[in-house]
């Protein structure tokens, strides 16, 4: 998998990885490397998706429907991140991602075989995909979501139902809604770089 690497400042605390939305690629989200961890303590990447779909950019999967991925190609983007993170030498993981990447990101650290420290999902949704299903084995990781309420692409109640769904299963969560369309919230932004520094589990 193609990948961006920005190299801890030290002695790494483990690796903070950053899944692009649809259409972008490796380069999108790499400042927010920086925006989230700005000390590098964590070796950071930000891998590109490895499907190329009109209207061009890299994507994770096919669209038939807002949150439905079209599971041929879903799990195959999935099995290739999935083996890409394990060779990772790393045993600490954060993972984040922007609309698609957000779902690449919650499916990655929720599914079975996988266990982040954290989750930082932006604009996205918990997938309903054949195949796939959150693991409910504990510890859940701890979960930031942020959606804007203007959103006209993936409408905020996605993220209200993803709220919902990680509130019953007892995650460590925390949920924001912004007036803002389909970008991430630099408010929220500095929020989750603060949750990250001082969350016992993570930081």
């Amino acid at each position: 998998m193609i990948a961006l690497e920005r190299p801890a400042a030290g002695d790494p605390a483990g690796a903070l990885v950053l899944f692009h939305g649809r259409g972008a690629d490796e380069h999108d989200l790499f400042p927010l490397l920086d925006a989230l961890d700005p000390e590098r303590r964590y070796d950071g990447y930000t891998p590109r998706g490895p499907l190329s779909l009109p209207p061009g950019g890299a994507h994770w999967y096919v669209v038939p429907r807002v949150g439905y991925p079209e599971p041929g190609t879903f799990r195959a983007s999935y099995d290739e991140a999935s083996e890409w993170l394990d060779a990772l030498p790393h045993e600490r993981l954060v993972l984040g991602g922007f609309s698609q990447g957000c779902v690449m990101a919650l499916s990655l650290g929720l599914g079975p075989g996988r266990r982040p420290a954290a989750i930082c999902g932006f604009s996205g949704f918990v997938p309903v995909v054949d195949g796939w299903e959150i693991d409910l084995s504990r510890p859940l990781p701890s979960v930031s979501l942020g959606h804007g309420t203007l959103d006209p692409v993936i409408p905020v109640e996605f993220g209200r139902a993803a709220r919902d769904r990680l509130t019953a299963l007892g995650a460590d969560l925390l949920y924001r809604e912004y007036a803002l369309p389909h970008v991430i919230s630099p408010k929220f932004l500095d929020e989750v770089r603060g949750w990250l520094r001082a969350h016992p589990r993570i930081g």
